[in-house]
């Protein structure tokens, strides 16, 4: 994959980085750290003048929107304007446009295709949560709309630590998608291969 400073036009999509998905271990312990990866990595990406965008999810209380297994257990959650639909606490989100979704792919309903078609964007720098549900459908969606994609592998956090190693190198050898760790990252950004 090339690299932005050999041409490429990057957007960093950060996903669902929200107080729903963190409210109970393993999550909740990751908070901290993962919002700090996100920080130092979308002002990386800005520092070099490329597209953020935050992403996230949200419902409405009448179940509209609500998944199927939402609408079987007549549980709904993240609903707009909750404390839980909220980015994380100290997230820096202030400059950055957003995105609303109801399902796990971002490209789902939404208008993001169109969104990185006018930036001219061509590679993806995904983060966020969860690995295997919201980022893996983020990134095989993103494959067959040709996008590069890179999974910042210390910027993306699941429940379930073998569910989302198993989604990462199905993703990696299914779609030819970077798995790099946060240092790898930020020297992809910087135009020399990670």
């Amino acid at each position: 994959m090339s690299s932005p400073a050999n041409g490429r036009t990057c957007a960093v999509l950060v996903v669902d980085l929200q107080n729903a998905y963190f409210e109970a271990p393993p999550l909740k312990e990751q908070r901290s750290a993962i919002t700090a990866a996100c920080n130092r990595l979308t002002a990386e990406a800005a520092r070099r003048g490329h597209r953020i965008l935050f992403i996230g999810t949200t419902h409405e209380r009448d179940k509209s929107t609500w998944t199927l297994n939402m609408l079987e257990e007549n549980q709904g959650f993240a609903f707009r304007g909750s404390e839980q639909a909220g980015w994380l606490e100290g997230l820096d989100t202030s400059r950055f446009p957003e995105l609303w979704k109801t399902r796990d792919s971002a490209f789902f309903g939404t208008d993001l295709y169109l969104r990185l078609k006018n930036w001219n964007v061509d590679s993806l720098i995904l983060a966020g949560v969860d690995t295997e549900n919201c980022i893996a459908q983020t990134a095989a969606d993103a494959f067959a709309h040709n996008f590069d994609v890179v999974i910042a592998s210390d910027v993306v956090a699941s429940p379930d630590p073998q569910a989302a190693e198993a989604a990462l190198a199905w993703l990696e050898k299914s779609y030819r998608q970077k798995v790099l760790d946060l240092a790898d990252v930020e020297t992809w950004l910087s135009g020399d291969e990670a």
